[in-house]
Order: structure tokens, then C-alpha cells, then sequence
């Protein structure tokens, strides 16, 4: 771990005054969002930890500048990054909140959490939230992705991360989840399409490793997840089974008809059209063309030569 030194800025309201949880911040040359970030959620909580994936930006400088503690650390992917935190910070608050620097929670939220975080039952270990994404600055309300809902607080020692390249999930020990109601965990990115692409791309092959690692494995899957009654396990068994099973490339178009058509897409309007289309079937229909190289590297040359490739071409090591 290589430690920041945070500055001690605005800090002056008494800490047992703020909610007795530890938000984890990860980021990465992430100076268009992390003001944003961290301005709304300093004020409400005890302690706030930003991961730094040693940003070439100004992200560290703005992140202490506010007061947040920094701390640095190589990047593999975002659910090692994220666990790597789990295991070294020294947490001490009750629960434990994780974000990401183009995410903030919405003030309703934090009022639902001042009412009834120190009320809830020692059952419940684990609280969800509401996923609204905002796209070219409009808010997704269909195509069924105003429905995902994310498991991001939980009491300290009872998360941990589960352990793929690609679509992770914070695994309860134990215990049962309650849903934060009267405010959302909002995705609003503000970067170009440009940055979009880029990093949908990178997405697009780490998705790939997980699946083509179902086929011929080369690294332990983690499978905690199905010993869970959270609506990802759900969404996780009709990925593998459902859409999983389907025929390559087909199965991105039914997808995007599914969102678009039926599920009502259309009703998002021009951002809409273009949010629906390349992330439920450009990205999906990336993931397929990556998955289909790879069996044919791996039929021609070999696992071992398919997984240098990963090395050379993508600076991926399993």
C-alpha cells in the first residue's frame, strides 16, 4: 500500500455527528467526477478512503484537498482493487460503503440512512440500492435497466468481493439485505463517447475472459454468489443459462429488441436510442465477436498461447 497523506479539509463538524460508515472510493484519473463525489458524501459519513490506481491526473491532489484519505495501489481489476482495500484498510466503523468516482447517492438516500441505519435489526447486514444511470445527461428510466438494484452497504466483516474480470458482486457472509428507499445510487459519467467506447472495449474483453473461462477453465471461478438469495444470483443464473446458452451474435440482437421493444426503451428518446443500442447490443455483440477470436486462437495455438496473448495484446495477466 503506498498511503497519501490526506489533507485535513473541512473537517471541522464533529465526526459523531456523520453516519458511522467508511466509503471506498475507487478511482483512476478521475478528476471530471471525484470533486463531485466526495463533496456529497464527506459531509455525511465518518470516513472516506479514494484507491488510487496512481492517477497521472489531479485526482489525488483534489481527493486530499477535500480531506479524503489516499490510498495508492497497482490495478488488476476492479473487484481485486476492491477487496485489496477490504483486507488492508483498518475499517472501524459499522458498515462499509463502496462507490465509484462517476457515482454519487441522491439526498434521499442519506435521509432514509439518518432514520433507520442504527434502527435496523442485526439480521440485516447488507442494504441495496437503486441503479438510475444518466446517459448524454438524461436519466434511463426503461429498457429494464432502471430495475438493476446493487448490493453497496453492508456491516463491516460481512462483505467481501466476489472475485471475476468482469460484472463483480459483494458476497454477504450472512444475513439478509433491506432495499434504501427515497433516493438512488446514481451512474452519471461525464465523459465523451469517445472515453465511453474505450472503456466498454475493455469491458467487452474481460467479459470474455470469464465466459471462455466457463468453457476451458484456467483460473478457480468463484462461486460464491450462488450460495445467495441476492437478486444477482438470479441475474447471474440467466446469464449463464438462459442468454449464456444462446447461439453468438443472435443473441445480442434479441437482447436489444428485448430492451428496445418490449421493455420500452424507446420511451428514452434520442439518448435513449443510443444508450439502449450500444450498451445492450454493441457491447454485447463485442463481447461475442472477443469470445469467438479467442476459440479460435485457442483451437490454432493453445491455452497457453491464448492466455501470452492476453499479456501481449491487453496487459492482462490471469
Amino acid at each position: 500500500m503506498k498511503p497519501v497523506a490526506p489533507i485535513e479539509a473541512g473537517r471541522d463538524k464533529a465526526t459523531d455527528d456523520r453516519l458511522s460508515i467508511t466509503a471506498i472510493v475507487l478511482a483512476f484519473n478521475e478528476e471530471i467526477h471525484i470533486r463531485r463525489c466526495l463533496e456529497r458524501i464527506l459531509p455525511l459519513v465518518q470516513r472516506v478512503v479514494v484507491v488510487d490506481s496512481f492517477s497521472t491526473d489531479k485526482t489525488v491532489e483534489i481527493a486530499q484537498g477535500l480531506g479524503a484519505e489516499v490510498v495508492q495501489h497497482a490495478f488488476k481489476h476492479q473487484a481485486d482493487q476492491f477487496q485489496w482495500a477490504l483486507d488492508t484498510l483498518d475499517i472501524q466503523t459499522d458498515w462499509v460503503l463502496k462507490l465509484d468516482s462517476d457515482e454519487y447517492l441522491e439526498p434521499g438516500a442519506f435521509d432514509w440512512l439518518n432514520a433507520r441505519l442504527s434502527d435496523l435489526p442485526d439480521e440485516v447486514t447488507g442494504l441495496e440500492l437503486k441503479l438510475k444511470v444518466i446517459f448524454q445527461g438524461r436519466f434511463i428510466r426503461h429498457g429494464r435497466y432502471y430495475q438493476t438494484v446493487l448490493l453497496r452497504l453492508w456491516r463491516r466483516g460481512v462483505g467481501a468481493m466476489e472475485q471475476r474480470w468482469m460484472d463483480e458482486h459483494i458476497i454477504l457472509s450472512h444475513g439478509r439485505t433491506e432495499r434504501i428507499l427515497g433516493g438512488d445510487l446514481v451512474d452519471h459519467n461525464l465523459n465523451d463517447m469517445t472515453f465511453w467506447i474505450d472503456k466498454h472495449n475493455r469491458y467487452a474483453t474481460r467479459a470474455m475472459i470469464d465466459f471462455i473461462n466457463r468453457e476451458r477453465p484456467f483460473f478457480s471461478e468463484d462461486t460464491r454468489i450462488q450460495n445467495t438469495a441476492s437478486s444477482a444470483r438470479k441475474k447471474r443464473f440467466l446469464k449463464n443459462t438462459l442468454y449464456g446458452r444462446a447461439p453468438l451474435y443472435v443473441r445480442a440482437f434479441l437482447f436489444y429488441l428485448y430492451r428496445y421493444i418490449f421493455r420500452l426503451g424507446f420511451l428514452d428518446g434520442r439518448e435513449g436510442l443510443v444508450f439502449h443500442f450500444m450498451h445492450g447490443c454493441w457491447v454485447f455483440m463485442l463481447i461475442d465477436a472477443k469470445i469467438d477470436e479467442a476459440r479460435r486462437c485457442i483451437r490454432a495455438h493453445g491455452i497457453e498461447a491464448f492466455k501470452q496473448h492476453l499479456v501481449d495484446r491487453h496487459r492482462i495477466q490471469l
